[in-house]
């Protein structure tokens, strides 16, 4: 198949980009690069550089390239930048995307797999969290994810756009043993921090709160290794080209560690200490985010096979030794 993979230069972009080369598909990748890598991008896939805005080049290339689905990851994505600037992340990721699905349409492209966020559920009043609980972001980023969801239904129903949702929870690791990892900057997820602590990268980790309704008093995330987000991507656009109706789906481990619990585990793994910092709660972390991944596992077969807190550690751990200062090793 011919796939297009907007923000496919980024962390989860560029796995996913990797797996559906692995499976035989054709891949153009499109990317700005104001945060994705051009070293992420396998040889094998076809990069241009651009900004989904901009019909002309977007419609050159879905026609160009005989586009028949797309996945769609470009958009900024930092909760507490979001909540200063508002206007960057409805620009970005609402603007954009409204742009981007009219050009589809324009070019008769009708399906798209979108990266949404488990940031649209807000404070969860139970656990784990299933599709069909409220949405009530607490934060402007997870409100655009949210938008653009809301816009895909009516997309759906007024033009037959054919779309999957996928509501992830925390992106972590690597590729094992491979040359693609995380490089952000500035760098905000918990486990690349910590490993850079563990490197001597950073004095100290920050925890952000320690007074939540947790065990330990630190916000509970489930993490997920991105490998087996990426290949959740490549079922998922093969369900809409194989007919499949549009869907929502959360994608986790459907296990819950604490702040302290990743510390811990990230000590025991790389062998280093690991000084922390307490300091005051971040506006818009919600307390406990845990997924419940039935419905996918139910529905397309998805099976998570390595995102077991230690997995995910040891082959992030892997990448930072590997590449101590990202893709500029």
């Amino acid at each position: 198949m011919n796939i297009l993979v907007t923000g496919g230069a980024g962390y989860i972009g560029s796995h996913t980009v990797y797996q559906l080369i692995l499976q035989g598909h054709t891949v153009v990748v499109y990317d700005n690069l104001s945060t994705g890598h051009r070293e992420a991008v396998p040889p094998e896939a076809h990069l241009v550089i651009g900004d989904i805005r901009d019909k002309v080049l977007m419609s050159d290339v879905l026609n160009n390239y005989s586009i028949q689905a797309v996945i769609h990851f470009a958009a900024n994505s930092l909760v507490g930048e979001s909540m200063l600037q508002p206007a960057k992340y409805y620009q970005n990721n609402v603007v954009a995307t409204l742009t981007l699905l009219e050009t589809m349409l324009a070019c008769g492209v009708t399906q798209i797999v979108f990266s949404s966020t488990a940031a649209v559920y807000g404070e969860a009043t139970r656990w784990p969290i299933t599709e069909d609980m409220p949405t009530q972001p607490t934060n402007v980023y997870g409100r655009t994810k949210l938008i653009i969801e809301e816009m895909l239904t009516d997309f759906c129903k007024a033009y037959g756009l054919v779309y999957v949702s996928l509501r992830y929870f925390n992106a972590a690791g690597a590729l094992t043993g491979g040359f693609i990892g995380e490089d952000h900057t500035p760098e905000t997820h918990l486990i690349p921090l910590v490993l850079k602590t563990a490197m001597g990268q950073r004095s100290s980790i920050d925890i952000y709160g320690t007074d939540y309704a947790t065990e330990d008093g630190t916000c509970i995330r489930d993490y997920i290794h991105v490998v087996d987000l990426a290949q959740a991507h490549v079922l998922a656009v093969l369900h809409l080209l194989s007919g499949g109706e549009s869907k929502i789906y959360n994608l986790g481990s459907e296990k819950g560690f604490s702040v302290r619990e990743v510390i811990d585990n990230a000590r025991t793994i790389t062998g280093m200490n690991i000084n922390v910092r307490e300091t005051e709660r971040r506006a818009g972390d919600p307390a406990v985010l845990i997924a419940s991944s039935q419905k996918i596992k139910s529905e397309l077969s998805w099976q998570p096979c390595c995102s077991d807190l230690a997995s995910i550690i040891k082959d992030a751990w892997f990448w930072h030794k590997e590449h101590p200062r990202g893709f500029n090793k």
